[in-house]
Order: structure tokens, then sequence, then C-alpha cells
């Protein structure tokens, strides 16, 4: 496609809104909190916010300033930059691929649990009867009435990955409409979904705030926020506190996805890209600290009723309620659940919340199906979005087996992560040092009318790739000394999750997703190397023969 022919945003502002639709996801709302109270509230926000500039700002801004120069998704943006490196792109692709497999289940879940909150009654409130009609089902009480619906009534999850069974019809219904939505998103590429994001982007604000103001008014909320912002400095001589703060910038910001170079090739020429990377990497930074103020509150009320006989013991035994929480699943589908059962006009709450988790959700998703849809275009292979949400709809279909949790956490755990490091890695370390960082300042300048300043530079040439590499060795050193991959088994006997090894079949796959990724790098340089010999063959026999 000629330059000239190529789409643009419609404003500044719409690019703005698509970047903070897709970087401020669900981790933003389930991980961040739960760092904070795995490394002792506020002490956590010293290394997060260190991360933020020595690592967050300069890679968003350099996807942002590939995307814009070379006006082409990652596949042609790497091509260009290089020939040998269109492996980079092709690895992107491959990460947001599994990433759009397994994401939409989770919009699916946030369905679920909002046509279930149009009820007199939360079903998550109260346990169900047993078959006797004599008490609340044993499973049940072991449990907890929310552990018991979102494993049992969503999921229906069976006691391990070799068990299977048939498909949640429910979950079914909702992973369609979720892929509905998503592809009525896409449909007209960004001149589709630019009109979106100016929703997407800013609704879960609104409910953010509405839910900060009701957080407060709870009893026992200034207990949780006291606690969040109480630091515990100790933290601070950690390792493992800085490693999670980095890591939680590089995956809360969508970087190595694709999705921003897809973004930013929309954009004119000479947009002003330096700011708004440093807007969308504060608002995603303040998106997190806003969402663990509302989840600490959350935490205060909920120590509060636990021990409301005890008053006078709310801030002993809060600690207790924070090293319970959870992350991921279980804080976005159980701890507010419990939360919200417990307050007046719970559907009210019920409703907001999961709307607000939607659009989180669904925002991602278009910045990631922008990743896959955009350099295919690019390279004329995609006509017809349809066809491609409907080859993600079959596949995912497996999420919503018996099963599909556990299938769910290992592309969650290994689908993108190591691979996303690497990419990121090559990345920084191509316009730096192969592409030149005098020739990427004089790119810049091109655009912007000025070079970047040192900050930038430094970060680029040493910070970055440093703080790179120290993560890509950790995840190595981590992988290698956990031993055999496990997962999280639901025990029905129990009512609870237990600790379980993956079969042989789990861990060749979990191989088959570490490295399906990765080698595109080198494949697809190798598959140039030989492409270019043979022609260069060619060339020198056709002369002899002439």
């Amino acid at each position: 496609m000629g330059e000239d022919a190529r789409p643009n945003w419609d404003s500044p502002v719409q690019f703005l809104l698509a970047c903070v639709s897709y970087a401020v996801g669900l981790g933003n709302v389930w991980r961040f909190p739960y760092l904070c109270q795995m490394h002792g509230g506020g002490g956590f926000l010293i290394p997060y916010l260190l991360m933020l500039f020595l690592e967050g700002v300069p890679l968003f801004y350099m996807e942002l300033a590939i995307g814009q120069k070379m006006r082409l998704g990652s596949i042609g943006a790497w091509s260009a930059i290089n020939p040998y490196l269109g492996g980079v792109g092709l690895a992107s692709i491959v990460a947001s691929v599994y990433l759009c497999l397994y994401y939409n289940i989770i919009n699916a879940w946030s369905f679920w649990y909002l046509f279930n909150s149009f009820q007199s009654f939360l079903p998550w409130s109260d346990c169900p009867v047993n078959s006797n009609l004599t008490g609340p089902l044993e499973e049940c009480q072991k449990a907890s009435s929310t552990k018991y619906f979102f494993f049992r009534e969503t999921l229906n999850i069976s006691s391990s990955i070799e068990e299977n069974g048939g498909i949640h019809t429910g979950q079914v219904l909702c992973f369609v409409l979720a892929w509905v939505i998503t592809y009525l998103f896409i449909i007209h590429g960004i001149k589709s979904s630019g009109k979106v994001v100016y929703f997407t982007a800013t609704f879960p604000y609104v409910v953010l705030v509405i839910y900060l103001i009701r957080g407060l008014t709870l009893p026992g909320a200034i207990h949780g926020i006291t606690y969040m912002f109480t630091p515990k400095m100790e933290e601070l001589a950690n390792p493992t506190a800085w490693i999670n703060a980095a890591t939680q910038i590089f995956f809360s910001l969508g970087l190595g996805f694709g999705s921003l170079i897809a973004f930013s090739s929309y954009n004119q020429y000479n947009n002003n890209f330096e700011h708004q990377a440093f807007t969308v990497a504060i608002i995603n930074s303040g998106t997190s600290i806003f969402a663990s103020i509302v989840t600490f509150s959350i935490y205060g009320f909920k120590a509060t009723v636990n021990y409301e006989n005890y008053l006078n013991v709310v801030s002993a035994h809060l600690p207790l309620v924070i090293n319970k929480a959870v992350e991921g699943v279980g804080l976005a589908f159980i701890v507010y659940s419990e939360a919200i059962q417990n307050m007046p006009l719970p559907q009210l709450w019920s409703v907001l919340y999961f709307i607000m988790l939607l659009l989180i959700g669904l925002g991602s998703m278009l910045g990631n199906m922008t990743a896959i849809t955009t350099p295919l275009r690019d390279l004329k292979i995609l006509s017809k979005v349809r066809i491609l949400c409907l080859i993600f709809l079959l596949l995912g279909l497996a999420f919503t087996t018996p099963s599909g949790n556990y299938w769910f956490t290992m592309f969650n755990d290994y689908g993108a992560s190591f691979s996303l490091l690497f990419v990121v890695l090559i990345e920084i370390i191509t316009v730096s040092y192969l592409y030149g960082i005098k020739r990427f300042e004089k790119d810049i300048e091109d655009m912007l009318g000025h070079r970047p300043n040192w900050y930038l530079k430094i970060m680029w040439m040493i910070v970055s790739p440093l703080l790179l590499i120290a993560l890509f060795i950790f995840y190595i050193v981590n992988y290698i000394r956990g031993g055999t991959p496990t997962y999280q088994a639901w025990d029905k006997e129990l009512g609870k999750t237990v600790v379980t090894d993956y079969p042989i079949f789990g861990q060749v796959f979990i191989a088959i997703l570490l490295a399906s990724a990765v080698s595109c790098v080198p494949l697809t340089a190798l598959y140039v190397y030989c492409t270019n010999r043979k022609h260069s063959t060619s060339i020198k026999e056709s002369a002899i023969s002439a």
C-alpha cells in the first residue's frame, strides 16, 4: 500500500486514546495491587516508578517512533530496518496470536458475571443446596460461595488438565459474544476502532472514580489504604521487588506485541509522538496506583466485615486478609465479587464493575488484533478480518471445556512473557547498535523537528538493554530452577486449588509455546540468507551463460 493510501487517525487525541485503551489492561487492575501487597505496599512504588523511567518510557517511545517513521506494521517495519530482522515482527505476531486466542475468554467470564448480576439475588452470595435438600453443598461450604461460583458454576472446572468433557454452553455463548464485539470493533480498521476508543479508554475511569468514592465510604477502608501507603523499606533490598517492578512496567505497557508499532504507523508523519509516549506511560502507571487504592479500600472493608465483632483489632487482622489476597482472576472475579455482595445495592456495583472489566479487556483485544491485522494487510495476505476472528473463535472454544482454565493458565504463563522479552531485547539492540543511534536520532529529528534528549539516548544505549538482559537471564534461571512446571488444580474434596505438576504432554506444549515465537527470529534470518544466496547464484549463472 502506498504511503498516501494509508489511513490515518482522525486526530492525535484518537491515537492517544487508542494507546491508553490498549496499555491500560487487566494487569493494572489485578496484578499491580497484588505486587503492592506482596512487596510491602508503598515501598514497591519506589522501584516501580524508577523502572517506569529507566525502562518503560524509553521503550514505549522507541516503538512509537519506529511505527511512525516506517508507516508499516511490525513485519514490514523491521524488514525495512534490516531484511534479516523480519522475524522480529513475525515473533511479535505469534505472541499476539497466542494472547488473542485466550484473552477473550476473560471477557467471556466478565459477560457471564455481568448477565448474572441482573438478578434479585447475586448467585455467588450463597452456596447452592445439595441434592438431598438438607443443606448447602459440602464442596461450596469448604471453599466459599464466591470461589464455588467461579470454579464450578462459571468454569465447571475438572480436577486436572487430563480430565475433560463437553463445552460449557453458557461460556460458549459469552465467548461468541466477545468475539462478535471484537469483530465489530475492528471491522473497518482504525476507522471503526478509532471511534470505539473514545468509550473504552474513558468509561473505565468513570467506574474507578465511582468505586473510589464508594470505597472510601465503606467501613474500614481507611485501614486498607493506610496499609498500602505505609512503606516497608526493607523491601528495597529485595531483588525480587525490583525484578517484579521491571516486569510489571514491561508487560503493562504492552511492549513487543507490535500493537504500538501498528498504532503509530497510522499517524501523520510529523505527529508529536514524544509527548504522547510520556503521557500514555504516566497514565498507565497512574491507573495502576489508582486501581490499587480502590482495591486496598476493598481489603480494608473485607477485614472489617470478617472481624466485625472485633472492630478494635481490624488493624491487627488486616495483614492476614492482605496476605491471603491473590492476583489474576482470583482478585478480579473472587475477591471483588465477595466484597460486592456485602455492599448495599450489590447488583448495581456488580454491573458497574464487570462493565469496567469488559471495556478494559475489549480495549486490549482491539490493540492486539491490530498488531496482527496491520502487518497482514501491509503484506496483502489478509483481506477479510472476519475469517481471522472466526479461526480464533473456533480455536478458543477449547478454553470453554472443563480443563480449559488450565490451558488458559498455560497460555497466560508461557505464551508471551519469555518471547516478548527476547523480542524487545533484539529491538533495542538493533536500534541502538545495528541501525545506529545517530541514524535513529536523525529520523526523530526529521519527524519532530528536534533530536531526542540525553536521557533517552542513555536509556536506549545502556540502561534499558542491561535491564532487559537481566530480566531475560532471570526468566531463564527461574524456569530452570523451578523444575517441573506446575499449575493450580481444583480439588473438589478440599474445596480449593492444589499445586500439581503438568503431565508430559503439557510440558511439551509449554516448550512449543516458549520456542515458537523466539525461533521466528533466527529462522526468518536463515530464510532471507538462503534466498539472497540463491538469487545471487542465479545472477552469476546468468552472467556466465551470457
